[in-house]
This record gives structure tokens, C-alpha cells and sequence, in this order.
């Protein structure tokens, strides 16, 4: 069953498939896959024992959704390797290594292609697209949302400074 209004995509408003994923709940368990010497698997087990920021966007193609993943690139980046960070999007895990490589984007992508396992877990497929609406999680070490932000317009760009006042927090 889907949640409607909540986003919407040019101001038109669009459904989301999936539970809402509350604040102070266990994250749910999910795979998604990125490229590297092939394609691997990135699960929420992999993420547990550091905090963990996962920003969410419909295409890198697009672009807010390259401004989202670089700037969450360069804040996380002075966090080193005390946390987690992913961008999570539909787009084939080829076309996002390729895209950082051409962006210079150090920070994981992965890839929800394969099973829509991600969006529909976390709450954050838009029914009418097929694609993943912008959003951000941050998880702490044992995978409890700590905070979420499901943009309400797909086209505007997520709170930075409120993901990373509760990613430094934890970190």
C-alpha cells in the first residue's frame, strides 16, 4: 500500500511504496550492489560498528542529485574513516563508478537496481517513477535511524546541515 502526500516530483504529488521507517527503529535490512572488480554486495550488516549516512537520490544523471552526492562527498570527508557514507540511487553500478571517477567522488555508491529491496524498505520508491526519492538516513554503529529526511519536493536539495549535525554526533 502505498503513502501519498508526502513528496513531490515538479509539484506533482507522487506516491511512496514501503513502510516509513521511524526515527529510533531498527534500520532495515537490505542489499544493494556497487561496482568494484565487478559487481558486490553491500548489506546493512556491512555498514553496523560505525555510524552511517546513507543519501538517497532518483538518478547521479541529474543535477541535484550530482549536487547532493558531492557535497555529502566533501562533508563527509573530514570525518575519515569513522563512519559510514553511501549514496544510494537506481542507477547501474557502472554508471555511478563512472560518474564518481568523472566527478572525482571518493564517498560509496550503490545501486538498488537489482531487487527495489532498498526502496521498499526503507520506504523511499516513488510508486510512479520506479525511481528512489531524495532522501537521507543516518544510522548509528548498531543500525538505529538516528535521523531521516524524506525531501518533500524530489527537486530540491536535502538539509546538509541538519544530516551532518546528527552524523557528527554520532561520530
Amino acid at each position: 500500500m502505498g503513502r501519498s502526500g508526502i513528496i513531490t516530483f515538479k509539484g506533482n504529488p507522487m506516491t511512496l511504496e514501503g513502510d516509513d521507517v521511524a526515527i529510533g527503529s531498527d534500520a532495515p535490512d537490505f542489499t544493494v550492489h556497487y561496482a568494484d572488480a565487478g559487481i558486490q554486495a553491500l548489506s546493512l550488516d556491512d555498514l553496523k560498528g560505525k555510524p552511517t549516512i546513507i543519501s538517497v537520490v532518483p538518478s547521479l544523471d541529474t543535477p541535484v542529485c550530482a549536487i547532493q552526492t558531492k557535497r555529502f562527498n566533501e562533508e563527509v570527508s573530514s570525518l575519515g574513516d569513522k563512519i559510514n557514507a553511501v549514496t544510494v540511487s537506481r542507477d547501474l553500478p557502472f554508471a555511478q563508478a563512472r560518474f564518481c571517477g568523472a566527478e572525482d567522488v571518493g564517498m560509496r555508491t550503490a545501486s538498488d537496481y537489482q531487487s527495489h529491496q532498498f526502496g521498499t524498505a526503507f520506504g523511499v520508491t516513488i510508486e510512479e517513477l520506479k525511481l528512489l526519492t531524495r532522501a537521507v538516513f543516518v544510522l548509528d554503529a548498531e543500525g538505529k535511524v538516528a535521523y531521516k529526511e524524506i525531501v518533500a519536493e524530489v527537486t530540491e536539495e536535502p538539509d546538509y546541515s541538519a544530516a551532518m549535525a546528527a552524523m557528527r554526533m554520532l561520530a
